[in-house]
């Protein structure tokens, strides 16, 4: 894969230890990703992956190395303005007691979209990923562990990020809806140039969807190859 000389995403040595700087949790990570790439990340559990990802959406910040958005530093992003561009989607989502409708439009609420353009955005994302209308009136309690997942992606994709991060999006799917999901994303991927790295310990489904895979191992890059079946 060419790389683009302006990547969208650089980190560089970059090293993350524990609260009591006792044990590093990653070490030395460096890597690109461009705009349109489609990352998977695998590795045992333990090695770094949502770690990983939460340094890239600044849930938590590194203790060295540098890690850049569009060449800026990250860390002198003003915070609201980074996560409407990075959107992380954690493995168990919460939907913060509102309904589904709710939940999807409240993103859009908060950036003071009109009325109007909320509305047709819920509509277009629900279609999107095949969420029924009856699920608009559930709370979060009245949705299978599955129905969360795809209800938070699409609330993340309607704020039209530019990265998305996706901590095992498929593990409460069923393989239909799973590789439907997968499809989704890819046809995503191609259609908005939206950037999405997705951790997934279904290695078949990774091979779907991943131009290239970076493998986690002890917080350490083991690899970063592309997929050869995608060739």
């Amino acid at each position: 894969m060419i790389k683009d000389s302006n990547p969208l995403l650089r980190l560089s040595d970059v090293c993350l230890h524990d609260k009591l700087g006792q044990h590093q949790l990653l070490t030395g990570i460096s890597f690109e990703v461009n705009r349109g790439d489609r990352l998977g990340i695998i590795g045992p559990s333990g090695a770094g992956k949502t770690t990983l990802l939460r340094l890239i959406n600044r849930l938590q910040d590194p203790t060295s190395g540098v890690i850049e958005w569009d060449s800026q530093p990250l860390n002198k992003i003003p915070i609201i303005q980074l996560r409407q561009h990075i959107v992380l989607i954690p493995q168990e989502p919460k939907l913060l007691g509102m309904t589904v409708e709710e939940t999807l439009g409240y993103p859009l609420i908060l950036q003071q979209l009109p009325k109007a353009e909320i509305k047709q955005r819920i509509e277009t994302w629900k279609t999107h990923f095949s969420i029924p209308d009856e699920w608009l009136s559930r709370h979060e309690l009245q949705l299978s562990l599955g129905q969360r997942q795809l209800v938070s992606i699409a609330r993340g994709l309607i704020m039209q990020p530019q990265l998305l991060l996706l901590d095992e999006p498929t593990s409460a799917l069923d393989p239909d809806r799973a590789h439907h999901l997968m499809d989704r994303l890819i046809n995503l991927s191609q259609t908005t140039q939206t950037t999405i790295m997705m951790i997934n310990h279904q290695h078949p489904l990774i091979n779907t969807f991943a131009q290239r895979i970076l493998t986690l191992r002890q917080g350490q890059v083991q690899s970063i190859v592309d997929n050869q079946l995608l060739s």
